[in-house]
């Protein structure tokens, strides 16, 4: 996406031409205030900075490359909009861009279809950190795949939970579903895992136990 697309409407931009080669790398906050300026080369920072996350985050909730870039544009589209309106923590943008694409991916999945919810005892809880090691290295396409195989709720509610960091509730909050809702996906969406990556989930469990 380039920051043009975004920028189009906009008919006091110019580039400030203060964000040279060599130059310290600004922060999310100080990038934000430029963009909210006009500053074409801060947006386009932020776009280069963010860009990679986001798509990653929308594919594996969507598995549609398109409506990946479809959603990971909206956000952008909204940070430019809000401008010096966006508060940011220590964390700079990111939280927030995450959190916008989450609930984009979320209304776009509630759009598909409604699939219910049937209840079922909960697991024992995984440590996030599992999943995510076992995303590193050459498994990275096996999860990628396992993962788009899976129904799209339990595939949101565990990347809501193991990649994105939200707790239980949040993640309840953020899919409109109860807290013991959210259980019975993240086990299910868990024991399709260790199917599809029975050999995988062998190796980790393996590894813990010799450390």
């Amino acid at each position: 996406m380039a920051g043009s697309s975004v920028t189009a409407g906009r008919e006091d931009v110019q580039p400030r031409g203060d964000i040279s080669a060599g130059a310290e790398v600004p922060s999310d906050a100080v990038l934000v205030s430029r963009m909210s300026g006009g500053d074409r080369d801060a947006f386009s920072i932020l776009v280069s900075r963010h860009l990679g996350g986001m798509l990653a985050v929308a594919r594996r909730m969507l598995r549609d490359d398109a409506e990946a870039e479809d959603v990971a544009q909206e956000a952008l589209l909204r940070l430019w909009r809000l401008g010096d309106g966006l508060a940011l923590g220590s964390g700079g943008a990111r939280p927030w861009l995450r959190r916008v694409v989450s609930n984009l991916c979320i209304d776009r999945i509630r759009a598909r279809r409604n699939v219910d919810v049937t209840d079922e005892p909960p697991e024992q809880p995984a440590p996030a950190e599992q999943l995510r090691g076992i995303e590193s290295g050459e498994r990275a396409a096996r999860v990628d795949a396992a993962l788009k195989a899976l129904p799209d709720r339990q595939r949101l509610a565990l990347t809501l939970f193991h990649f994105e960091g939200l707790s239980q509730i949040e993640v309840a909050a953020e899919m409109g579903i109860s807290d013991e809702a959210v259980e019975s996906l993240l086990a299910r969406a868990r024991r399709a895992l260790r199917v599809a990556l029975a050999s995988d989930w062998r190796e980790l469990i393996a590894m813990d136990e010799d450390v």
